[in-house]
């Protein structure tokens, strides 16, 4: 699969009325280069929890399912790896993968917890972010995505 550059935009959920729950929504955009990139960003698809209903779908700023929902849907797309039930890196759907369920995880702590009710976030920091990971567990065996990144270097320093 050729390379293909998208954002990923998180927004807390809000509704008109106050006391109204509403699901945080996850949009993955085409980048746009230029200070109006925003104004007018094409979104390709909107990526859903498919247990919302249940467990309150995705969060973010915060340790917790919601969060670990949003790190495996922006996982597997970035990497494309297809549904997060089918590849392993699943809540609620077993078997899973252990290297999997930690880059979740570990993603959760060192990136969505970090975020405000509103981010974006790009492809090419999810896969340097996801190549840093597999490389500093020793882990060889890569997704695809990762793969096809040009080799990593070693720097004296």
């Amino acid at each position: 699969m050729a390379y293909e550059d998208r954002t990923y935009h998180g927004v807390q959920g809000a509704g008109s009325d106050e006391d109204a729950w509403q699901p945080a929504r996850l949009l993955v955009e085409k980048p746009e280069d230029g200070p109006t990139q925003r104004e007018n960003v094409k979104v390709l698809r909107e990526l859903k929890a498919k247990d919302e209903d249940e467990l309150g779908g995705f969060g973010w700023g915060y340790i917790g399912g919601g969060t670990s929902r949003t790190a495996a849907a922006v996982l597997t797309d970035a990497l494309d790896l297809g549904d997060p039930d089918e590849c392993g890196m699943s809540l609620i759907a077993y078997p899973q993968d252990d290297a999997l369920v930690a880059l979740r995880e570990d993603f959760c702590i060192d990136v969505l917890s970090q975020f405000c009710d509103e981010w974006r976030l790009g492809r090419a920091a999810v896969l340097r972010w996801a190549r840093g990971w597999y490389v500093q567990r020793g882990i060889t065996e890569l997704p695809a995505a990762l793969r096809e990144l040009p080799p990593l270097v070693d720097i004296d320093v």
